[in-house]
C-alpha cells in the first residue's frame, strides 16, 4: 500500500471513528436532539438507542482489521438512512455531514477490502 493510501486510511479511520463514537454515545445518553429525527420518521424510541449502540460498536470495529470491512459496511448503511432522513425531512444542506461520513467509511471499506484480497489479514 502506498504511503498516501496509508495516510488516507488513518485519517479516515480517525475522523469516522471519532464522529460515530460521539454521535453514538450521545444517542445512548439520551440526548433529545439526537432522538428527534427518529420520532419525526415515526420510529420507536428504542431504535435511536439501537443505532447509537451500532455506531459505537462500528467506531471500535473500524480499528480492528478483521472487522473493519463489516463495521464500515454497517456504518455506510446507517449513513444511507441519515442521508434519506435529511433529504426528505430536514434539508439538503444538513445531509452533507452524513454524505461525508458515508464517503469516509466507503473509502475504509474499499481500502480494507483490497488489503484482505492481497492476503493481508
Amino acid at each position: 500500500m502506498s504511503k498516501a493510501k496509508k495516510v488516507g486510511l488513518w485519517i479516515s479511520l480517525g475522523l469516522a471513528s471519532l464522529a460515530f463514537a460521539a454521535a453514538g454515545l450521545a444517542k445512548l445518553a439520551g440526548v433529545e436532539q439526537m432522538h428527534m429525527s427518529f420520532a419525526a420518521m415515526g420510529l420507536p424510541a428504542w431504535f435511536g438507542y439501537f443505532i447509537g449502540a451500532c455506531e459505537v460498536a462500528g467506531a471500535v470495529g473500524l480499528w480492528v482489521r478483521r472487522t473493519s470491512i463489516y463495521a464500515s459496511a454497517g456504518l455506510f448503511i446507517i449513513m444511507l438512512g441519515a442521508i434519506y432522513f435529511h433529504l426528505v425531512y430536514d434539508g439538503v444542506a444538513n445531509a452533507v455531514p452524513a454524505l461525508v461520513l458515508a464517503l469516509l467509511v466507503a473509502y475504509i471499506f474499499v481500502t480494507r477490502k483490497g488489503q484482505s484480497n492481497a492476503g493481508i489479514s
